[in-house]
């Protein structure tokens, strides 16, 4: 008996069986879409996460470090400085008149007392008559009540007179005296206005102007543009510096300093300091110094400029840094230092003096600090940063 199962799936005879390549060259086909499908997702990816990264190494500044400087033991100052005449005097007229002579002109050189010119004063003259004429009279008038007021003192002893009448001839005297002495106070004073006619010197010096000529006519008093002469004591000069006030503590009475000339640039002459204004100008905020120099040659001349060579010493265990690596915050002065990891850490500081490209550091930095050189505003506390590389030594810079 025959398996019905056999009779059931057995293929007729002379039936061909199915051809199986298709369905294998279509699993194929699945297979190869699928795997383009994963390769196009993951490059998708992948690009992303190189673009990602790309952009977060961007975000990441690239900054230049510097490390502060160590002060020099001493600064040099140099300031501009107005050198004048240690005595310096317009010479005025006390009397009025004509100029009749002068007698010394510019550059020559005057002892104190020496006559300069001479002033023809006639009206001075003819006051100075009247006043004695005046002052004889009054002496006659004097004289006489004085003769009277004793004789009636006689009288009234012995009672000849009345009291009243006697006390009439004493006052009449005291008047008389006072007169006197008016006359007389008149007849000094116009003598001094005479003796004003000789216009002399008030101390040893060098006649540096002379304003007036033979003739001119003279007015006595101290108006603008009245002056005769003008005399100035060169045998020492002052010079006059203002002091910026971050350097106003150093300048101390006896501190020496050089003096440049422009018309001796291959020379330098010490000057000492004498004194100060020990308070400063309240609109420059600069303190005036003065300096004197000994001058018994003649070689320097008043009113010239010179450069004034201050050495300071300079601050204990001070740090400079360059003007580009501090930032201007709410918080006041602050710097950029970077730790180890490259991480940014803000810093205040407390600011001394300013140099130009360098300021001093008086605080809150440290000498093994590094400093991100001109750091962007956005810079933060605690951001990363990337530190460029210095060019090899001797490379080419960019053309």
């Amino acid at each position: 008996m025959s398996d019905p199962s056999l009779s059931t799936h057995s293929p007729p005879a002379g039936a061909r069986a199915p051809d199986p390549r298709p369905m294998r060259y279509a699993l194929i086909a699945l297979g190869l879409a699928l795997i383009l499908a994963v390769w196009g997702i993951a490059s998708r990816l992948i690009a992303r996460a190189a673009l990602e990264g790309e952009a977060a190494s961007a975000a990441i500044a690239t900054v230049t470090t510097v490390r502060p400087s160590q002060g020099p033991a001493s600064d040099t100052l140099v300031l501009p400085g107005t050198v004048q005449a240690f005595y310096e005097a317009p010479i005025y007229a006390r009397t009025s008149g004509y100029l009749k002579a002068w007698y010394t002109d510019i550059g020559t050189t005057v002892k104190k007392g020496q006559l300069l010119a001479e002033i023809d004063a006639p009206e001075v003259d003819q006051q100075l008559r009247q006043a004695q004429a005046d002052l004889a009279t009054a002496q006659a008038n004097y004289e006489l009540a004085r003769t009277t007021n004793e004789r009636w003192q006689g009288l009234l002893a012995t009672e000849s007179v009345s009291q009243q009448d006697a006390d009439q001839r004493a006052g009449d005297a005291a008047a008389k005296a006072a007169a006197r002495q008016s006359a007389a106070a008149n007849l000094a004073r116009l003598r001094d206005l005479e003796s004003f006619k000789r216009v002399v010197a008030p101390f040893d010096g060098v006649v540096t102007q002379r304003t007036t000529d033979v003739g001119a006519l003279i007015n006595a008093g101290q108006n603008p543009g009245s002056a005769l002469f003008r005399v100035a004591d060169t045998h020492r000069l002052r010079i006059y510096v203002s002091v910026p006030q971050a350097y106003a503590a150093a300048i101390q009475p006896g501190l020496t300093a050089g003096l440049v000339f422009a018309d001796r640039p291959a020379q330098r002459y010490a000057a000492a300091v004498a004194s100060t204004a020990r308070a400063l100008d309240s609109t420059s905020r600069t303190l005036q110094v003065e300096l004197q120099i000994d001058n018994a040659k003649g070689e320097l001349l008043p009113g010239s400029y010179a450069q004034v060579h201050f050495t300071l010493s300079a601050g204990a265990n001070t740090l400079r840094v360059p003007v580009n690596t501090v930032l201007f915050r709410a918080q006041g002065l602050q710097v950029a230092t970077l730790d180890p990891e490259h991480r940014v850490h803000l810093k205040s500081i407390t600011q001394g003096r300013d140099f130009g490209t360098e300021i001093e550091v008086l605080t809150g930095l440290d000498a093994a600090d590094t400093l991100v050189a001109n750091p962007p505003d956005s810079i933060s506390e605690g951001a990363a940063v990337r530190v460029a590389q210095p060019p090899p030594h001797g490379a080419a810079g960019p053309s």
